[in-house]
């Protein structure tokens, strides 16, 4: 007896490739970072109020669904009628504009020295892996809280801190790239041909670590906003009146019973930023990574 099969495949429907958008691509995490860009970009255009405006008759006032709530604080204002909504736009710039630098700063730094002590090897790669072992046992905040007692707590302060503690991870993971990829042929026959090692750091080993550096650079975003934050709710980061997340979740604690906004709003901010920049990081990683790729 013969039998007859007969197969039918489903199309798939209009959730499902939503479904499969959203899991190959992290649409979400860059509409996020996206909006958070434009914003702290054009702030003065965005935000409904300028920052430091206070109106003391709107001293913790509710989000506007809120039945006491007023439509000019679409969320809510502060301890001193400062509009929520407005701090927060003006605290994406500074947060930004901290991570942008540092991570400039901290990336090619830590990238040239990675390459230098895998290249050079000896007495070079000696020191500056002694420098990154110094550097990640020191507590960071001991040295953040002394830094703030002996100079005054600043933007430039804060930035100077985090660009010393960032280029460590850079400088650990390019060397070990680095030890790799000078065994190859192709380095070898540049080596032969009488190139310098100048030309052969630049030429061929810091496109073989690019990716990595890519990686490391998204994967870091998070890390310095919270960091930032972590300062400046300490009193060590950025000084007051200025708009930080950081300040604003500081000064809010202290109403946390009676006007909850005033620390949620920016603290939903910090894990909203942070969750998409490591999202995209770990996503990057997946798609520069060619192990990975194979699975």
């Amino acid at each position: 007896m013969g039998s007859n099969f007969s197969y039918v495949v489903e199309k798939p429907g209009p959730l499902s490739g939503v479904f499969i958008t959203l899991r190959r691509l992290p649409v979400v995490p860059l509409f996020v970072v996206t909006v958070v860009i434009f914003v702290a970009i054009f702030a003065p255009f965005v935000a409904p109020h300028h920052p430091l405006q206070a109106d003391f008759e709107k001293r913790n006032a509710p989000p506007v669904w809120n039945v006491e709530g007023t439509s000019d604080y679409l969320l809510g204002g502060d301890h001193i009628g400062r509009d929520v909504l407005s701090r927060i736009i003006y605290g994406a710039r500074i947060s930004l504009l901290v991570a942008v630098t540092v991570l400039i700063a901290g990336t090619l730094f830590g990238t040239a020295l990675g390459i230098a002590a895998g290249y050079l090897g000896g007495a070079v790669d000696e020191i500056i892996m002694r420098l990154v072992d110094f550097t990640n046992a020191v507590p960071f905040i001991l040295v953040a809280l002394v830094a703030s007692v002996v100079w005054q707590p600043s933007l430039m302060l804060v930035i100077i801190l985090l660009i010393i503690f960032t280029w460590p991870p850079f400088a650990r993971q390019v060397r070990a790239e680095t030890l790799q990829l000078k065994s190859m042929d192709y380095v070898s026959l540049a080596r032969v041909s009488g190139a310098s090692g100048l030309r052969i750091s630049i030429k061929h080993i810091l496109p073989g670590v690019a990716s990595t550096v890519m990686v490391l650079a998204s994967l870091q975003v998070g890390s310095l906003i919270i960091t930032e934050s972590v300062l400046s709710f300490l009193g060590v980061g950025i000084p007051a009146p200025s708009p930080s997340w950081g300040n604003m979740v500081a000064q809010g604690r202290n109403y946390i019973s009676t006007a909850w906004w005033i620390t949620f709003f920016p603290g939903f901010a910090i894990l909203l930023v942070v969750f998409s920049m490591n999202f995209f990081g770990d996503w990057l990683r997946d798609k520069l990574d060619p192990r990975l790729r194979q699975l």
